[in-house]
């Protein structure tokens, strides 16, 4: 709180050290004593070696001010000041969900991990989750395989991976467009006070949580809590009540913290992202439409350039004017293309 007081204040970090201390003091939250630590702060070798460490793995450090820091974040009351990044994937997505759950989860807490993501494909969203076993796990894993990006947030440095079983799933992750993300430094392990303080970022970033399976204590309903917290949509499947791992679940929905969910269609009408399914769904279906040679040079042609006149066309497609007229006629009757006032053709 107090770091992003001083960043509201100051431009740069250098500014913050080399003000004055009667002015530190005046800034309403920090105070003297506060002031006075400030000023006598030493350890700049230590955030040398950081800085090291951060160039050497090409890891990207995200301040509360930088345009790349995960803008959902600052509406909570406690962001991270500083994240540290390793991946590709937007931390400013147009839909971020989070996929969490119990380390032991049952087969059908896999199956309902892996159907709800399946349905959720139409959105394209960015998944994200702990790297945990379990449900994270399942989310990150079918996550890549159905192309979407997902960034797991971890509860220690950048300087390994825990658990080290995951190692081959977190390159799997950076590859596919995702990513690992964390507020921690180098050398940090994963103790076990700082998992509660990484599910604050997995409740925050993110426009709604779905939480699988989980008993009525751990990290899955400390992260539920948070997310209810920062006034994010919390989504819940139901278990039988005499299952001890869908107890945490069965609590969210009775005590109206969480949405009782069945599948990925129930978060995509909750969420009102209808619209962008519908239209996900219709350019999916395009894209499975089989193609001739005629048809697939044309569709290239008109992804390239855009709109373009019937004789562009035939110029730029070399194909006669018969053929290219046969096949533009039957990619329209298809739902591919679209044909335009004064003989403008475009992509459906």
């Amino acid at each position: 709180m107090q770091a992003r007081l001083l960043c509201d204040e100051f431009e740069t970090a250098e500014a913050i050290f080399k003000a004055k201390k009667t002015l530190l003091e005046k800034i309403e939250g920090i105070g003297e004593v506060r002031a006075k630590n400030i000023k006598a702060f030493t350890a700049f070798k230590e955030q040398e070696e950081e800085i090291k460490f951060v160039e050497k793995y090409k890891i990207t450090p995200l301040f509360l001010k930088d345009a790349s820091y995960p803008q959902r974040l600052l509406n909570c009351y406690d962001p991270p000041t500083v994240l540290f990044y390793r991946g590709t994937a937007d931390l400013n997505h147009a839909k971020i969900i989070s996929v969490i759950g119990t380390r032991s989860n049952t087969d059908y807490g896999k199956q309902i991990t892996e159907q709800i993501l399946e349905e959720l494909v139409s959105l394209q969203p960015l998944i994200v989750s702990g790297l945990a076993y379990g449900i994270d796990a399942i989310a990150h894993k079918k996550a890549v395989k159905e192309q979407l990006p997902t960034v797991g947030v971890l509860a220690h440095g950048l300087d390994k991976i825990y658990p080290s079983s995951h190692t081959s799933l977190a390159k799997e992750m950076i590859a596919a467009g995702g990513g690992l993300l964390t507020e921690f430094r180098k050398d940090t392990k994963p103790d076990k006070h700082n998992f509660p303080t990484r599910n604050r970022i997995v409740a925050g970033m993110c426009d709604a949580t779905i939480v699988i399976e989980t008993g009525v204590k751990g990290g899955s309903m400390i992260t539920a809590h948070l997310a209810n917290s920062y006034n994010r949509d919390v989504f819940a499947i139901p278990g039988k009540t005499t299952d001890s791992k869908s107890e945490g679940c069965n609590y969210l929905i009775q005590s109206n913290k969480a949405m009782l969910i069945r599948n990925g269609k129930d978060i995509i009408e909750q969420m009102g992202w209808q619209d962008a399914a519908s239209k996900k769904d219709v350019k999916q279906k395009k894209l499975f439409v089989e193609l001739t040679d005629d048809e697939r040079l044309l569709y290239d042609l008109l992804s390239k350039n855009g709109a373009m006149h019937i004789d562009d066309i035939n110029i730029n497609s070399k194909l006669s004017s018969s053929a290219a007229a046969a096949a533009l006629l039957t990619m329209e009757l298809n739902g591919v293309v679209m044909s335009l006032p004064g003989k403008m053709y475009t992509l459906s």
